[in-house]
């Protein structure tokens, strides 16, 4: 197994953070292109003005500002790290009309790439176990389009031209027509991309971020280049039948990928989690069924699974929206493949009170204290959550097919953060449309 981890480049390298003042000088800034704006009225004024300068926390090489169609700015500042590859820090979210920015996450990063083969011949931590960091790419201008490419230096690399920014379509952001069909209100949206790849034995990963001009954060890692051309060996009925004839050759196995994520909403740490379930009665008297929904503030550190109409939201300590309504991003998580084989990726979402130390959910390099345990699922040991971290874990069994060699074709895992009563309308809505708060007029 030894060998085939070096074989593989899976080899474990103890990392380094590269912060904006280490390397202030060595990137250009990073502005994407600025679009066309699409017509939003100037909404009312929050209850509670968000805290936050227009200006994020560092030098203007490590700076994101980009404004989108509609009037929306997104603005952070990013680092790198030879273990968790790219950061983002103080994100921040600005409405069109809004005085003042809203701050959402103080940090967002990967906290881990796990993956075990089926034939449990193998089982790797890609960012702690595997020099994930030291695999930053080199972009080429084509993948980077209509961008800017921006140069991290990487130790014992040098420099890499690896952190594209960017803008990119991605059709209707809403679209309503009126009742006699007389009008029709709509707009085309344009998101900000923030992405890196890096490579891993075979395999590349694409670290992506997007931004989107309602609110949205969407954070996604596609796995592409090669299938290990040394894991053909699944004789056993563990792999796929690749190539000429019916033996099967790859070697199936899964990706399990954990994102870390700090809030800092409206520039607080006091953010609360709530959970939501409801519950569906078949119908009774010749009526239809009932849903009810139930809120659970999540007061202690919990390992969540989620489950048909269950969802989780991060609640502003502090801030309210123009209603009345206290500001929260919803979390949304997409397809995953829960992998039962171990404790730490046997749940979808833990709540954990922040602590320096517990940066990766597996194969932890953060120094904690000894018997403090090695993974997310070990720190969840009924602390009262106070400064709530929120991890995200998200799982793809990979069963390789046909189309998977040469070469392999993106495969996407990730999720969203909604925002829910961020601002009192849709921050894009029409003016003329501005007036309909609470109820659409008749006859619009």
């Amino acid at each position: 197994m030894s060998i085939q981890r070096i074989r593989n480049g899976r080899t474990r390298k103890r990392g380094a953070v590269l912060t904006a003042a280490a390397l202030l000088g060595t990137a250009t800034a990073a502005a994407g292109p600025v679009g066309g704006a699409v017509a939003a009225p100037n909404p009312p004024a929050p209850t509670r003005p968000a805290r936050a300068t227009t200006t994020p926390d560092c030098s203007a090489a490590y700076r994101i500002t980009q404004k989108l169609d509609g009037g929306t700015t997104w603005r952070m500042c990013w680092r790198y790290d030879t273990d968790a590859g790219l950061t983002l820090d103080r994100v921040t979210y600005q409405p069109p009309g809004a005085a003042a920015p809203i701050p959402v996450l103080n940090s967002a990063r990967l906290a881990q790439i796990h993956v075990p083969y089926d034939d449990g011949g193998a089982e790797y931590d890609d960012l702690t176990g595997a020099g994930f960091g030291w695999g930053l790419q080199n972009l080429k201008p084509a993948e980077c389009p209509g961008g800017t490419l921006t140069t991290v230096k990487v130790p014992e690399v040098g420099d890499v031209k690896g952190l594209c920014t960017t803008t990119r379509a991605r059709g209707h952001a809403y679209r309503v027509a009126s009742d006699s069909g007389s009008k029709v209100w709509q707009a085309q949206a344009k998101d900000l991309l923030v992405y890196t790849v890096n490579k891993v034995g075979w395999y590349e990963y694409i670290t992506e971020w997007r931004f989107t001009a309602d609110g949205t954060i969407g954070a996604n890692v596609g796995a592409t280049g090669s299938l290990s051309p040394v894991d053909y060996n699944a004789t056993d009925g563990r792999g796929w039948p690749l190539g000429k004839g019916a033996r099967g050759y790859a070697t199936s196995h899964a990706h399990n990928v954990f994102w870390k994520l700090d809030f800092g909403l409206d520039g607080s740490t006091k953010d609360r989690i709530e959970q939501f379930d409801s519950t569906v009665t078949a119908p009774t008297g010749g009526g239809g069924p009932t849903v009810k929904t139930t809120r659970t503030v999540v007061t202690k550190e919990l390992a969540g699974d989620a489950k048909n109409m269950r969802w989780w939201r991060v609640v502003s300590g502090t801030g309210k929206n123009a209603d009345g309504h206290a500001r929260s991003y919803e979390i949304v998580p997409g397809h995953t493949d829960t992998h039962a084989g171990r404790g730490f990726t046997k749940h979808d979402v833990y709540f954990t009170q922040s602590r320096a130390c517990e940066k990766f959910a597996s194969n932890n390099i953060g120094g904690c204290a000894a018997g403090a345990g090695d993974s997310v699922d070990k720190w969840v040991n009924g602390e009262t959550l106070t400064k709530p971290s929120v991890w995200v874990n998200i799982g793809f069994h990979h069963i390789a097919r046909d189309e998977d060699q040469q070469p392999m074709p993106v495969h996407w895992q990730g999720f969203q953060l909604a925002p829910r009563d961020v601002t009192a309308m849709n921050p894009l809505t029409p003016a003329d449309l501005a007036s309909q708060n609470g109820q659409p007029d008749l006859g619009s």
